[in-house]
């Protein structure tokens, strides 16, 4: 067995209200910082992960946001293997 390490980013769907995002873009625009659109405010959650391969690893955490880490309804997840 090997150990990866995995980021996790969890977005709102796109389409979906996110009042957190809207917030810091407000925030952001009135600190001057001009151009920033369309922000969306998520989640990264690292893992490490004991598996026999990568495609193992990233499938257990795959089964981990489908069933405990991401809403299926309001979410959606990446998964990247992260740097040592």
């Amino acid at each position: 067995m090997k150990t990866y390490r995995l980021e996790v980013a969890i977005t709102p769907r796109e389409g979906l209200l996110d009042p957190e995002g809207k917030a810091v873009e407000h925030a952001l625009q009135a600190l001057a910082f001009d151009g920033v659109s369309r922000v969306r405010v998520g989640r990264l959650v690292t893992l490490e992960v004991s598996a026999e391969d990568e495609v193992s690893a990233r499938a257990g955490a795959e089964e981990m946001c489908r069933k405990l880490l991401a809403n299926p309804v309001t979410e959606d997840f990446s998964i990247a293997l992260a740097e040592a």
